[in-house]
């Protein structure tokens, strides 16, 4: 067998399990690894500013492409407990990624030594499985079962912890006859399927809820085969959405406190029986149970077994693998069609999309105010950006009130961190998106807050030629957190408007605090400023040739009203609508449903 240091055999092994990028952010104790990276040549490295966004840029290089698997990489101490955000985001969604550090000798880590943290211990609830690797020979196995069980059964992150002298130390290793592990995923039986098609049998207004688990998954497509055949409408979830596309007679809307459709969560109220898929009922989607589950049955199917029953129990739970699970729907869907046993649902159906048409499910988008309102920016979002464009947002009320108003066509045309929603992901995640697809058309989302946390990243995109196109919508507010105080009674902590002294030209913009134009073209991108709705499709046909001509990220800020207040309530029939509801056509050009209101 060859002799080669363990670091060797850990960049080997990666290769093997098909890992060609790497995120990262070089350190005395990791060098090690970096030296047979450098060696090898195989993986290419992308430096982040800061080692939280190397771990977002993993996060968005996943969930661009079904198969990837994202991997940050950093020194002892700091490095690991920067990328602990990263991986409780990727947690939270089910997102594979493999964060690698490096630490101090062995006999040093009981003495204190600098830098020398139990970076296993601090991130062993945000991982499936977090080690220290002690013994050199270990090294390649450690990693074969990194990705072996970050690959297997519900998919999460894994963070292998390096000792400089355990990488550096010489092992036999054999690469040649190296061979991944075989992938485990739960799936449901023939036996299962049939009895939750059977229970479906009785209901007269189902709907499917369609989740996450659909997407990392690469199912969507057999999710729209199985709601075709059996004619059941689909809720997609905010992690869910792209499923089925927006346009699709059987796409029902949204269901949830904010990031939702009226009609949606009207079609939910009036439904009699859910099939969730892939989903995990989250609080948001939700509200309360009593509310949600009132005059419903459920049946639930997801890859994680305590997933099943941890929220609500359902009438039926199925542990399987969201693929799996779809593949036997289908096939027994399209027994039963030919056998003529599937109920008829077209009536139903009709009755959803009625609402989808109805004006007063509709959210009016069209005004015409300086400063703008968001509305009005989503709106005119929707005139330009066709049905392949990808959206890359985190939390916010610009995250809220683009679920509300943007369209979504595809999977992975929606990359959002839907559970942890940590400020300033958008940025790196779009970058790793980038990294994962030159060719996708990539459009950021941000609030001026998540904007500002992690910025510096841009000089990542100027620096390795990733261009993609940021909208910032700046209000200079914590704008969510202001609209949550309301129920306290204040306005506090949260204004971040100052009267800049740098930017005396431009009144209007002095007083919004940060000059987002003169920071981006800093950090070596290109960015261009809007205060009305006719300036944002030539703002954007701009961008869109600085990025062809630059290869650089550009940013195109849209100065908005500071207080709009966007809709969300306590539960889904207790939705406060703060804003005007739609009184025609004219009121929402783009919605969805607008080419139906004629």
């Amino acid at each position: 067998m060859a002799k080669m240091k363990a670091a060797m055999a850990a960049v080997l092994v990666m290769e093997k399990e098909g890992i060609t990028q790497a995120f990262g952010v070089p350190g005395a104790a990791i060098n090690p690894l970096y030296a047979q990276l450098r060696e090898r040549q195989t993986i290419s490295h992308v430096l982040a500013r800061h080692v939280e966004g190397a771990s977002h840029m993993a996060e968005g290089y996943t969930r661009a492409k079904a198969g990837n698997i994202g991997v940050c990489i950093g020194t002892s101490g700091p490095a690991g407990t920067d990328m602990v955000t990263g991986l409780y985001s990727a947690s939270a969604d089910s997102i594979p990624i493999l964060c690698i550090t490096g630490q101090a000798p062995r006999a040093r880590l009981h003495k204190e030594d600098f830098q020398a943290v139990d970076i296993t211990s601090i991130v062993k609830p945000v991982t499936k499985w977090s080690t220290t690797v002690l013994e050199p020979a270990q090294v390649p196995r450690a990693f074969q079962q990194a990705f072996h069980l970050m690959r297997s059964g519900r998919p999460g992150p894994v963070l292998i912890d390096l000792p400089f002298d355990v990488m550096m130390a010489e092992i036999e290793f054999d690469i040649d006859t190296y061979a991944p592990l075989p992938v485990y995923k739960p799936a449901a039986t023939r036996a299962q399927i049939d009895k939750a098609l059977d229970m479906l049998e009785s209901a007269e207004r189902p709907l499917i809820v369609a989740g996450g688990g659909i997407i990392n998954a690469d199912a969507s497509e057999l999710l729209v085969e199985f709601s075709e055949l059996t004619g059941i409408p689909v809720i997609p979830t905010l992690m869910g959405w792209g499923t089925i596309p927006d346009d699709h007679p059987l796409m029902a809307g949204m269901c949830g406190l904010q990031t939702s459709h009226r009609y949606g969560n009207a079609n939910m109220l009036a439904s009699d029986f859910v099939l969730g898929i892939g989903n995990r009922w989250a609080n948001r989607h939700t509200g309360s149970p009593e509310v949600y589950c009132k005059g419903r049955k459920f049946i639930h199917v997801d890859i994680e077994p305590t997933q099943i029953g941890r929220v609500f129990a359902p009438d039926y739970g199925i542990v399987s693998d969201a693929k799996a699970a779809l593949e036997l729907f289908v096939q027994a869907a399209r027994e039963r069609a030919a056998q003529r046993r599937l109920p008829e649902r077209s009536a139903w159906a009709a009755e959803c999309q009625d609402r989808k048409r109805d004006v007063q499910y509709l959210r009016k988008t069209n005004y015409d105010s300086v400063p703008m309102k968001p509305q009005r920016v989503y709106q005119c979002m929707n005139n330009a950006f066709g049905k392949d464009v990808t959206y890359v947002s985190t939390i916010g009320l610009s995250q809220i009130a683009a679920a509300q108003f943007l369209h979504v066509y595809g999977p992975r045309q929606w990359i959002n961190c839907g559970q942890a929603g940590p400020l300033g992901w958008t940025v790196p995640a779009a970058l790793g998106v980038r990294a994962a697809d030159p060719s996708r058309k990539i459009v950021a989302l941000s609030g001026d807050y998540d904007f500002q946390f992690m910025l510096e990243e841009l000089a990542v995109g100027a620096q390795f030629k990733l261009p993609y196109l940021h909208i910032v919508v700046n209000n200079s507010y914590l704008g969510l957190i202001r609209q949550s105080q309301r129920g306290f009674g204040m306005d506090y902590c949260v204004q971040l408007a100052f009267d800049n002294i740098n930017t005396p030209a431009d009144e209007a913009v002095r007083s919004y605090g940060v000059d987002h134009i003169k920071v981006v073209e800093g950090l070596g991108c290109k960015a261009i400023r809007v205060h009305r709705s006719e300036e944002i499709a030539p703002a954007i046909r701009q961008a869109e040739a600085w990025m062809e001509e630059y290869r650089v990220p550009v940013v195109v800020e849209v100065l908005l009203e500071q207080v709009t207040n966007i809709a969300m309530g306590t539960e889904i029939d207790n939705v406060v609508e703060f804003e005007d509801l739609a009184s025609g056509k004219s009121d929402v050009p783009t919605a969805i449903a607008a080419a139906m209101l004629d």
